[in-house]
């Protein structure tokens, strides 16, 4: 009998760190087909976010509200400086920028049912104003965008105001992407483009080159408008000290600032994942330039990237924002990834909750698509209905964090009542390290 051979440990196998499965596959596909990658959504890498911040609830030091008896608002008012007609909502949630052509026209009017409903605006995007968009939204904002699609002064008269969009948080410096599966006969004649072809927006606005223009731009805008709308300026989180500075001496009464966790209908994945920083590191330098102008609070400042639920809400509110805006959770609530049609969503090799190839215009639930045949999936009505539903429980949940802190507003959270959980977190936010005094390059230790 011959003698057992020892037995050799088996080693697992050990991918690279630096090139990653991900990695690899991407490589791999590159070299295949010679062309970038594009798709829809926003960053999926991790990054410092609001998750990363913690509140700190009233006790001895500080007595709560009760959630029944006290009042909490949620109220905010937009463009009260300049304009004759500012905007009143009833809670700081707002619905971002997405167009019609990127999203259908169900979409779109299920926005605008669910925004109204829940008393506060929705917005256009890039490729004008639709009936479906302006006969559902009780308040509309009109985005007026480098490549002037659909513009023109009888829509701008009708928005109840005007949001000039100078970058967004997916592709800050980019611009759009509309592929010609997209354009459809209607979409083509929004835009006075040729039907099926591939449009790329500009990156820039034609008719200006520096924040005196964007100054004039404002001036002339106002005048179309007879001084009634608030101007907003949208700008994609880069250098926000400067550029919310900038926009307010341009004559901003709103300023809308996008992280880059924002999600975009379509753009190379390359600009969506390394160009642009977290809206946690985006809002304190920008409250910081309001306030070193004296117009904290006079300029409102709406924060979006990646916001999903109350305690987001409350934290961006309580780090100096007035307001905030959705766009990819406004999706979701509509239907968008809905594990419903799964079965769909593995035949064009992805799953739900991960379908990100809106630019295809292959969407199964009817949302990011032109198809006429997978837009009638999705009712308006009863989207709308999910859309206010969800809308409604963001706010409460806000509400019930700022009565457990004893504020009897939203807008009166404040950084005091927050501590981070990581190195990183606090110094963006600079707020306090959860259970010390210390602010990374602030404080001592």
């Amino acid at each position: 009998m011959s003698e057992q051979q020892p037995k050799i440990p088996q080693t697992k196998p050990r991918f690279s760190a630096t090139f990653d499965e991900s990695t690899m596959s991407e490589i791999r596909r590159a070299a295949a087909t010679g062309i970038y990658d594009i798709r829809g959504a926003g960053a999926k890498r991790k990054v410092p976010h609001f998750d990363d911040l913690l509140f700190l609830g009233a006790s001895v030091s500080r007595y709560p509200l009760e959630g029944y008896r006290e009042k909490c608002a949620t109220d905010v008012v937009l463009g009260a400086r300049f304009a004759k007609k500012p905007i009143h909502l009833k809670t700081p949630v707002t619905i971002a920028g997405m167009s019609f052509g990127s999203l259908s026209a169900n979409a779109k009017e299920a926005l605008g049912r669910g925004a109204s409903a829940a008393g506060t605006s929705t917005t256009t995007g890039d490729g004008g104003m639709t009936q479906e968009e302006r006969g559902h939204s009780s308040i509309l904002v009109y985005q007026y965008l480098p490549s002037r699609y659909g513009m023109n002064p009888d829509d701008l008269r009708k928005a109840d105001a005007i949001e000039v969009v100078i970058g967004q948080g997916a592709k800050p410096g980019g611009g759009g992407m509309l592929l010609g599966q997209k354009i459809t006969k209607r979409v083509a004649k929004m835009r006075c483009l040729p039907e099926g072809i591939d449009q790329r927006s500009s990156c820039r606005h034609p008719d200006w080159t520096g924040p005196d223009d964007l100054e004039i731009k404002i001036a002339e805008i106002r005048e179309i408008t007879d001084w009634e709308k608030p101007i907003y300026v949208k700008i994609g989180a880069t250098r926000p000290y400067f550029d919310v500075a900038l926009a307010v001496k341009a004559g901003a009464d709103v300023v809308v600032l996008d992280g880059m966790q924002g999600g975009t209908a379509a753009t190379q994945e390359v600009f969506i994942e390394h160009v642009g920083i977290p809206i946690l590191a985006a809002i304190r330098p920008a409250v910081q330039a309001l306030q070193d102008l004296g117009m904290h609070r006079k300029v409102q400042l709406i924060v979006s990237g990646g916001i999903r639920n109350g305690a987001d809400v409350a934290k961006a509110l309580a780090l100096g924002a007035d307001a905030v805006a959705i766009g990819t959770a406004a999706l979701i609530a509509l239907g968008d990834n809905d594990p419903h049609w799964e079965e769909e969503y593995q035949k064009l090799g992805t799953t739900a909750g991960a379908y990100d190839d809106w630019h295809e215009g292959r969407d199964p639930a009817g949302i990011t698509t032109q198809d006429p045949e997978l837009m009638k999936r999705l009712d308006p009505v009863k989207a709308g209905h999910r859309l206010a539903n969800y809308l409604a429980v963001m706010t409460m949940e806000a509400q019930v964090i700022a009565r457990a802190c004893g504020k009897s507003h939203l807008h009166n959270l404040e950084p005091e009542d927050l501590v981070a959980l990581t190195l990183e977190a606090s110094a963006m936010a600079k707020v306090p390290l959860a259970g010390t005094s210390w602010i990374p390059g602030v404080t001592g230790f």
